[in-house]
């Protein structure tokens, strides 16, 4: 008898869970019929962790979609595209590079898989200033493929990242107040200290859309960037001059090495198998304020050897690509009013512990 009373809780625990998860399928599947994907199911119940948003003028939005997306990005970017097409990546950062293997524009594309055109889109999201140029490059590469590009004006992106900064750290998503206006919410591909992006109409405000959020100003956004010693944009990598390697795409999951190729691959590719990478971009903290430096301006040792060149930065902190050979060493600069400079560089937290992981 107690066997048999056993055996019926089971079967209705059973039959409880399997209702329960068609249930969620249920919504799973009305969910992919919208134009804009939910994100209610899996937000957090507790542990509310208050944001500060900072909207990101800076960069913008481009649609790719077409039946060749996915083999036409595959071709002129450094990471795979295939890795993007998994349910669980939704966002991936990469490089496009010049056929030189430097360095021309920094991306983050979106996956917009799910949405009921069935073209298998994305966002790519690029530098503003850098608008023009790409959307030339990336028809001139285009050649015969079911490809289309258009810009994204009525589209809004944002940074989410926590007022607490050890709670950056998490996994679970911003606690969403309204689903049906995210066009995407994804944790930034680069390292989790830069916490979230997401992607809005411009006619949402982001305290209609996430709780316990707070606007905060993109200067901040910035600060901490340079803080932290991630580059982003023209000025940090400057184009047909930056190398992919030496600006830490590998520490930024920017890079597949097992991919087919793609444009600027060989350089890139040999640089990676020989091991030998002596500089790279490293935050640093200055003297004086960044904004009496010029850009490429040489650095040195306090012996007068060269130390690498300064990229860019706000106030006190900034990047600068550095000679690992003088990384610990007290360097030095001329500002653009002739007076000495000096910067401390400091290895991120962020980077791998492991020295083989190049």
């Amino acid at each position: 008898m107690q066997r048999v009373i056993s055996f019926s809780s089971a079967f209705r625990a059973t039959a409880t869970g399997l209702h329960a998860h068609c249930l969620r399928c249920t919504r799973h599947e009305n969910a992919c019929r919208t134009p804009i994907r939910k994100h209610s199911q899996d937000q957090p119940t507790n542990n509310t962790v208050h944001l500060s948003c900072y909207s990101l003028p800076h960069r913008i939005l481009i649609s790719v979609s077409g039946q060749d997306t996915s083999s036409f990005l595959q071709g002129i970017i450094t990471n795979d595209m295939a890795l993007l097409g998994e349910d669980a990546l939704r966002a991936m950062y990469a490089h496009i590079l010049s056929v030189q293997g430097r360095t021309l524009y920094d991306i983050i594309l979106y996956s917009l898989k799910g949405n009921p055109d069935g073209l298998n889109g994305v966002l790519l999201e690029c530098d503003s200033t850098v608008q023009d140029s790409i959307m030339q490059l990336l028809k001139v590469y285009k050649i015969r493929r079911k490809v289309n590009f258009s810009l994204c004006p009525s589209l809004s992106l944002w940074a989410l990242l926590p007022q607490n900064k050890t709670a950056v750290l998490g996994k679970s998503k911003p606690d969403v107040t309204a689903a049906d206006k995210v066009l995407v919410l994804e944790q930034d591909p680069r390292t989790e200290l830069m916490g979230w992006r997401m992607i809005t109409s411009c006619r949402n405000n982001p305290h209609e859309v996430v709780s316990v959020c707070q606007e905060s100003n993109t200067e901040e956004y910035h600060r901490h960037r340079y803080e932290i010693g991630l580059p982003e944009g023209v000025k940090d990598l400057p184009p047909g001059e930056a190398l992919p390697l030496e600006s830490n795409l590998v520490y930024m999951q920017g890079i597949s090495f097992s991919k087919g190729c793609y444009i600027g691959q060989e350089l890139t590719a040999r640089t990676h198998h020989t091991g030998v990478i002596r500089k790279r971009v490293m935050p640093v903290t200055m003297s004086a304020p960044a904004e009496t430096l010029d850009q490429g301006a040489a650095l040195e040792t306090e012996g007068g050897k060269p130390a690498g060149k300064h990229r860019a930065g706000i106030d006190k902190l900034g990047l600068s690509l550095v000679r690992l050979a003088h990384a610990r060493e007290p360097l030095k600069l001329k500002s653009s009013d002739g007076v000495t400079v000096t910067l401390q560089a400091t290895v991120p937290d962020w980077w791998p512990k492991n020295s083989k992981d190049k």
